[in-house]
């Protein structure tokens, strides 16, 4: 605790090859360490092979290493490497606002709540592709109410002991532990909560080539979080059954056309694929409506051909991941994360069909 009686705040940074945006992260977390806000940064180095560590070196930050096992890894080995009572991730490519650790703050004590996210400003703006991840989500989060059932570690504040008594983040999943560690909040009766307007600037992808091959990872390692969170395949309050319904729209879309080929008799897909694509793209008009009346600019219609292929890109990944769940690589994924005498202990990951590669990331949003 601090002189006057506050839970101490200990800042946990992830990071894997993070040259271009840890400079900006830390400046941005630097004034409120000078002003006592923080008490510590801790920037867990996931095995960078660029200049990340010089660059975190420059910095009144404590630096650990972590063997490259991916973002949930790293944040465990920071916030156990911290002694004070709260405990905020902030991912290594944002940018924290000056009120945005107090914003968390304060929901975390208007509602008692053992876990408060926040969400995004864009730090790419300007570029069609992360301008479109960012408007959707923002559009998300405004609908949402304060008590949440998902969150981003982008931006999170923990209580350590809500994190030491569920075991922390579950290591084997090297995508979506903050969605299972959400889930595994709720599961305990514990109160998660959110403030949209906490922001970190983002450095969202402006790549979409980029973007969907980050999609199929999602879809790939969503499957393996539903297998332990079965209830939460109908949604959660940020994505609900329109959004959950895209994947497998897009493959019938893609594969039927494909089979009827591939038995000889073309027109028999072609039908049910057409019928599947144009569903589809009707899934998207909805927000791709909102988000130009939202925003006054008709180039938001791109969110129809842009929400269809990140549908298709998901649904890839969700289909390699459920092969990869009977091929039995998910057996470990049985056992609940739980906490031993020096932490969690895990079980390693599932094997990684070769076109999903591990990944050092939160979950993306867009989809998350």
């Amino acid at each position: 605790m601090t002189k006057s009686g506050s839970p101490r705040v200990g800042v946990v940074i992830p990071g894997h090859d993070s040259g271009r945006t840890l400079r900006p992260c830390l400046d941005a977390l630097l004034p409120l360490l000078q002003l006592g806000a923080i008490h510590r940064i801790v920037f867990v180095d996931d095995h960078s092979t660029d200049n990340t560590r010089e660059i975190a070196r420059e910095y009144p930050v404590q630096i650990l290493s972590s063997p490259r096992r991916g973002a949930g890894a790293a944040r465990n080995t920071g916030w156990r490497a911290t002694d004070t009572e709260l405990i905020w991730f902030v991912d290594s490519d944002c940018v924290a606002h000056a009120d945005a650790l107090g914003k968390l703050q304060h929901t975390m004590r208007e509602l008692q709540a053992a876990v408060v996210g926040g969400s995004y400003s864009n730090q790419n703006r300007g570029r069609l592709t992360a301008d479109l991840i960012h408007e959707e989500m923002v559009m998300r989060h405004r609908a949402m109410g304060a008590e949440v059932t998902f969150a981003i570690t982008a931006n999170l504040l923990c209580q350590r002991e809500t994190l030491e008594a569920l075991g922390g983040f579950d290591e084997r999943l090297r995508l979506g532990q903050d969605l299972d560690f959400a889930y595994r909040v709720v599961q305990s009766g514990r109160k998660l909560g959110f403030d949209a307007s906490s922001l970190v600037g983002h450095f969202h992808e402006t790549r979409f080539s980029s973007y969907l091959h980050k999609q199929a990872r999602q879809g790939f390692w969503r499957m393996h979080i539903y297998r332990r969170h079965p209830r939460r395949m109908s949604g959660d309050t940020y994505s609900g059954p329109l959004d959950y319904i895209q994947p497998p729209l897009a493959l019938l879309a893609l594969g039927a056309p494909a089979c009827g080929v591939g038995i000889g008799i073309p027109w028999l897909g072609l039908g049910p694929g057409l019928a599947a694509g144009a569903a589809l793209l009707a899934c998207q008009v909805p927000l791709a409506r909102d988000l130009v009346q939202h925003t006054a600019e008709a180039r938001y219609w791109a969110y129809v051909p842009f929400g269809a292929a990140r549908a298709a890109a998901r649904g890839v990944g969700m289909l390699l991941g459920v092969a990869s769940l009977f091929r039995g690589d998910a057996r470990d994924m049985d056992q609940p994360v739980s906490a031993g005498a020096s932490g969690a202990r895990y079980a390693s990951a599932p094997r990684v069909s070769p076109g999903i590669p591990h990944a050092a990331a939160s979950s993306a949003l867009p989809g998350r």
